[in-house]
């Protein structure tokens, strides 16, 4: 679990976020949701340990983040920023290896090259372990980083849960990359040990997947709950001035503005 305790955040004199209190289960999926500059990515961060607030704590399971060294929070925590981008050339599967450097001690393990094998199978990425990264398709680039941080949390943590932190993982994806990558999210989170953290956009991706919804809004923490508690026609005509239409079927939760 993470559990972020009385966070607030500043930069420039600007509250990025203001007194969050939100608890991170394993096993289920979490998306952040909120318009631009509600501080969805700085809520990231600090759950990550790569950002400290300015107040309160961030947790996991009982134990400060503080008190993890970068090697030791590398091994159980991955993290996929907006933007990834190199700019020089190496192979796919060289990127997807480099999720397993925090667990190296000079060379690659069989270990290692299993994990580094199997998070390519992961996300189909076989046929393109010797291609040049550089020649890809954007959403074929935000793959391959996919099958890097699962790399890097491969393996179950002794005694700790493992932790996937992402930003805005879809985009570059086109529907149905979108659609298979968060269907494959709900099917990893069948591991009890794994928590996972994601920023999204789409309300309805967010309304279909989401097992647990925290709506953002100018650095507060407007509601928290279930897409049912969260979507509510009041919420979105107040924070994203929008009418929306919502429509509730036997099976799914649609939104329409």
């Amino acid at each position: 679990m993470i559990r972020l305790s009385n966070i607030t955040c500043k930069a420039g004199g600007k509250i990025l976020l203001q007194d969050i209190n939100a608890d991170f289960a394993p096993g289920k999926l979490h998306l952040v949701i909120g318009p631009n500059g509600a501080g969805k990515s700085t809520l990231l961060k600090v759950a990550g340990g790569q950002l400290p607030p300015d107040e309160g704590t961030v947790q996991y399971k009982d134990k400060s983040v503080k008190t993890f060294s970068c090697k030791e929070l590398a091994r159980m925590r991955a993290s996929l920023s907006q933007h990834m981008e190199l700019s020089f050339p190496m192979k796919v599967g060289e990127i997807v290896m480099m999720g397993r450097y925090p667990h190296m001690s000079g060379t690659y393990s069989s270990k290692d090259l299993q994990c580094g094998r199997e998070a390519l199978q992961l996300f189909d990425l076989d046929p393109l372990t010797e291609r040049d990264y550089m020649s890809l398709s954007g959403g074929e680039k935000q793959r391959v980083h996919f099958a890097r941080i699962m790399a890097q949390i491969w393996e179950p943590v002794p005694g700790s849960c493992r932790y996937l932190l992402l930003d805005e993982p879809l985009t570059f994806l086109d529907v149905h990359y979108q659609y298979q990558f968060m269907q494959l999210l709900k099917t990893l989170l069948q591991q009890q040990d794994l928590v996972v953290i994601g920023v999204v956009h789409d309300l309805n991706i967010a309304a279909k997947f989401a097992d647990n919804l925290l709506l953002l809004h100018q650095g507060k923490l407007i509601r928290c709950g279930t897409r049912e508690e969260v979507l509510t026609s009041s919420y979105i005509r107040s924070v994203y001035r929008l009418e929306p239409e919502i429509y509730e079927p036997t099976e799914g939760y649609f939104l329409l503005f």
